[in-house]
């Protein structure tokens, strides 16, 4: 007894010496999703969550949960956090204690097979074999471990079960049972553990022999079942109602996991598990030789990878592959293993070698891809129960050598085996301390595996190596051209180093690669959770196309119903919602996404920009206030407050709001839009000088800054600079050619001070080929025709637009006078040229108008009053530098020459001008009509997204996510 509690001792400490360096390493790969991104860890998600959720955190119903149903696991995962939040030692700390509790128990289930020493060796070899590195070492792993501490109990109390003969041991049996269900919510592979007790209570504790079971099936078949007759005391009662038992705890917990899993299997893509979409025999081929590859890993543990999916195992795609030798050996191994189990006369080798075989083959058979598809080809964790046969098998036959041969020299290369499984094993933990460590290890025996290719990649992108980054991406799309996430990568750090031309490209690459939806059918294909940022990049991208936003929205919705908790894809799709004009569809889904991140001050940034569209100032300025709580250096926030605050008019806010404008200018002097709203605070405090210094800082910055430009040259022009304000008006419409108010503007310069009309009348008809009834357009060109003497034709100008709007007395009192001179210049007895041009014929489609105008301009004899001069009138609030309504009125004056008005336009800047009053509704006052909201370019973009913005908006960078491929493993 004092022998075996010291062998335990050693085992004890073997376990800490291998495996105290994996407290030193961090969360890597599938730990990322498992614990860092999982809210069911979290103290304030509901407990409830954990048993309704799978182990990566999402909901079992959805299809794109992988099923993996280990709610105890998560449990444990959850004391940690709660104990340490996220410090990884600790999590490490617990997987070594497990792997260090599972050693003492397998020990312990070795010596009811095996001798003392024997056992000994077994738990040692089990405690130090390097294919544990992953189980142990991986916090994920947890789930093998602890499934294995229940998994070991249920057997260890089956065994106590059957002790007796003629008598069960119910409460050791209801306890087995326990462990079994206990065992099966840490991982799906407990419930294997029922297959092994059956096995052990038939050729163990009843010892059952193949012989016996042949010479049983002779009998029945030779008397037709009606003279069978089975020796007494051959098969016990109470092994049959340990069996049912067993059966019947195995259906009802089978039946409750599919229950669970809504009756439906976990879809995996090629990516996963490429065989598993491989046509017959490939995929049988395929299947087979894996296990011959676990066995090898198992006996040789030399190259050891965190990832086996992808191109890593080539498939066997022909009967002659010569790999499939390894399948053929593989089972030739086990099937002679079996036939010596069942012909063998000593019933302590047949013991040993069945359960052997039982403990490896069966909690293997969930994982092996044969009955079911993984989301895996291999996965070295998955091998922890498995190996426990294996080295009961490996102790057992040391200790037959020991028996034939030197028994010195056996036990020196089981110690030269242990010590360096041990060594490897020590090592290979180091391998885990991060990302990069783990993914370029398994690039040194690997370079068939895109996924390795695009970690090691991330790795480097998230140390700011981009350059370095993209050669790894670039080789994972060379290594699998066809791998979505690779593609993505591209993408991604693309934008890192401003390629944006590039970058389109390659996410365009990356939506053309994902899975296709058949009409009439479910969408079945999984896409792995950060494939979806695929959709978020582009959108984005389109979304700059005024004319594809429905298509822009549509991606986000794709995006939202493939994963609900998407907080990013709510923010952009609020923003293309705004663009719409469907405030109200923006605000509930701003609402929405609080319930996910509550703290995000994007959310609240949004829903501000919402309030204000909806005519909400004082809630809109509460939810920008409220978002600078969250980030006092949230640019947008700072920005679009100022703006508000100086909207309110008062002297004191106005202070504020140039303290906001300031910081950001201290942060970025190249900000053009907090020069130009520096510019309209300054015309809020009369100061045109600064006024036009600021803007014409915004337009030197971005010279086709519309507002800017635009509000520049109306500064200019009402100071009585027109010559000056002509040639930003140039620019202006060079780079904004359906700028009405620009036009308009720019053709009263010509009239009035450049005195050009052919350049006035060509700013005049671009107008009305933008917008056919814009009134103030059309008025302005009948001014030229008068001004040209085109009488006639401006008669019939001013009467199409009369007819437009019928309520602008302007336009009639105008319609009058040329009625009137041309009335009088047809009684003139002289006139000659001018009658010639005044009565000139004319195309009405020049001004829109019809032949019907032509008709009645030839019959009109009515007399006409004096034609007086339209004034130009400017007020001090229209020199405001802003853009104002396209309506206006005209005053007149007694002279020959009827002048354009200057376009009096509200502090707007709308994307295409406004008409007369039969086009152009009235808007609110105040500067801040077109603010956008912010959006988040991608999970993984860097830079700014700029979309249609006329003002002061920009949007600022929010990460979605960092790894490109699903990091989970399904069932593993």
């Amino acid at each position: 007894m004092a022998s075996y509690h010291l062998y335990g001792a050693l085992i004890a400490l073997v376990c800490v010496l291998c495996y105290h360096n994996s407290l030193n390493c961090g969360f890597v790969f599938d730990d990322i999703s498992a614990i860092k991104e999982n809210r069911d860890l979290r103290p304030h998600s509901s407990i409830k969550n954990v048993f309704l959720n799978d182990f990566w955190g999402t909901p079992m119903h959805k299809e794109q949960s992988h099923k993996s149903y280990r709610p105890l696991c998560v449990l444990t995962f959850r004391w940690n956090y709660l104990l340490h939040g996220l410090e990884p030692a600790g999590y490490h700390l617990v997987n070594v204690l497990l792997h260090t509790i599972v050693s003492l128990m397998y020990f312990r289930m070795c010596a009811m097979l095996l001798s003392e020493m024997a056992s000994f060796a077994a738990a040692l070899l089990f405690a130090v074999h390097p294919i544990h590195t992953e189980a142990v070492t991986g916090v994920v792993g947890r789930a093998e471990t602890l499934s294995s501490v229940f998994f070991l109990a249920a057997f260890i109390f089956y065994t106590k079960a059957t002790r007796r003969k003629k008598s069960t041991g119910w409460r050791y049996l209801c306890l087995s049972m326990l462990f079994v269900a206990t065992a099966m919510l840490c991982k799906e592979q407990g419930i294997t553990i029922t297959g092994v007790c059956a096995i052990y209570e038939i050729f163990v504790a009843q010892k059952i022999r193949l012989g016996d079971i042949y010479h049983l099936a002779r009998s029945m078949a030779s008397g037709g079942g009606k003279s069978l007759a089975l020796p007494t005391g051959w098969w016990p009662h109470e092994a049959s109602r340990r069996l049912v038992v067993l059966c019947v705890t195995t259906v009802a917990l089978l039946f409750a996991r599919l229950q669970i899993m809504g009756s439906q299997l976990p879809v995996f893509t090629r990516f996963d598990n490429p065989a598993s979409v491989a046509a017959t025999p490939v995929r049988q081929l395929s299947y087979n030789y894996l296990v011959s590859v676990n066995l090898w890993l198992l006996l040789f543990p030399c190259d050891l990878c965190c990832d086996w999916t992808m191109g890593t195992v080539p498939l066997v795609e022909s009967f002659t592959d010569p790999r499939n030798l390894s399948t053929l050996g593989a089972y030739t191994i086990i099937g002679v293993l079996a036939w010596v189990a069942f012909i063998e006369n000593h019933r302590q080798k047949t013991a040993v070698v069945v359960m052997g075989l039982a403990f490896m083959i069966l909690p293997f058979l969930p994982a092996s891809n044969l009955f079911f598809p993984v989301g895996f080809v291999i996965a070295e964790r998955v091998l922890y129960m498995p190996s426990m046969g294996f080295c009961l098998l490996v102790a057992y036959g040391v200790h037959i050598l020991s028996e034939c041969w030197s028994r010195k020299l056996t036990w020196c290369c089981l110690g030269f085996l242990l010590l360096t499984h041990s060594i490897k094993t020590y090592t290979r933990n180091a391998d885990w301390e991060s990302e990069y460590s783990i993914f370029m290890s398994g690039l040194k025996v690997n370079q068939r595996n895109a996924k390795l290719f695009n970690n090691v990649g991330h790795a480097l992108e998230s140390e700011g190596s981009f350059e370095e980054a993209l050669q790894f991406f670039h080789k994972a799309v060379s290594v699998q051209e066809d791998d979505v996430g690779a593609h993505i990568n591209v993408g991604r750090t693309y934008n890192h180093l401003k390629m944006f031309k590039e970058a389109e490209l390659a996410y365009l690459k990356a939506k053309s690669l994902l899975p296709k939806a058949k009409p009439g059918e479910s969408y079945q294909a999984r896409i792995a959770p950060n494939h979806l940022n695929v959709f978020l990049n582009l959108a984005n991208l389109i979304s700059k196309n005024a004319t594809r936003l429905e298509e822009a929205d549509l991606l986000y919705r794709q995006a939202i119903s493939m994963r609900s908790d998407y907080t990013q894809a709510y923010i952009n799709r609020g923003d293309i919602l705004i663009k719409l004009n469907r405030t109200k569809e923006a605000q509930e889904v701003y609402e929405r996404a609080l319930l996910y991140d509550s703290a995000n001050p994007d959310i609240y940034y949004n829903l501000g920009v919402v309030f204000l569209e909806q005519g909400k100032a004082s809630q809109a300025l509460a939810y920008l206030d409220k978002a600078l709580e969250f980030d006092p250096e949230h640019e947008q926030a700072l920005l679009n407050s100022a703006i508000l605050l100086q909207e309110l008019g008062r002297p004191e806010l106005r202070k504020i709001a140039r303290e906001r404008l300031l910081k950001l200018l201290a942060k970025d002097e190249a900000n053009e839009r907090v020069h130009f709203n520096l510019g309209m605070l300054a015309m809020d405090d009369r100061n045109t000088d600064e006024a036009e210094s600021w803007f014409r800082r915004a337009v030197h910055l971005k010279q086709d800054f519309r507002s800017a430009l635009f509000n520049l040259a109306l500064l200019l022009a009402d100071d009585h600079r027109p010559l000056e304000a002509a040639p930003f008006l140039n620019q202006l419409v060079k780079y904004h050619p359906d700028h009405i108010k620009g036009l308009i503007l720019l053709g009263d310069i010509y009239i009035n001070n450049i005195k050009d009309l052919d350049a006035a009348e060509n700013c005049y008809k671009r107008i009305l080929q933008l917008d056919p009834i814009n009134i103030q357009g059309l008025h302005n060109l009948c001014v030229v025709y008068v001004e040209r003497g085109k009488l006639v034709q401006a008669q019939a100008c001013l009467a199409h637009a009369h007819q437009l709007a019928p309520g602008e007395d302007y336009i009639g009192r105008h319609l009058q006078i040329v009625q009137t001179r041309i009335a009088r210049l047809r009684q003139s007895p002289d006139g000659g040229r001018e009658k010639e041009v005044a009565f000139a014929e004319y195309d009405p489609r020049e001004f829109g108008g019809s032949a019907a105008l032509l008709a009645a301009a030839a019959v009109d004899n009515i007399d006409f009053q004096p034609l007086v001069q339209q004034q130009r009138t400017v007020n001090s609030k229209d020199q405001e530098p802003a853009e104002m309504d396209a309506t206006g009125t005209s005053a007149l004056s007694n002279d020959n020459n009827m002048k354009t008005s200057l376009p009096h336009e509200q502090q707007h800047d709308s994307s295409s001008g406004g008409g007369g009053p039969a086009n152009n509704p009235a808007t609110r006052p105040g500067r801040i009509q077109q603010l956008r909201p912010a959006s988040s370019t991608k999970v993984s973009d860097g830079g700014h997204h700029h979309p249609h913005h006329h003002l002061h908006h920009q949007h600022p960078p929010a990460p979605i996510g960092q790894d490109l491929d699903d990091p989970s493993s399904g069932m593993s």
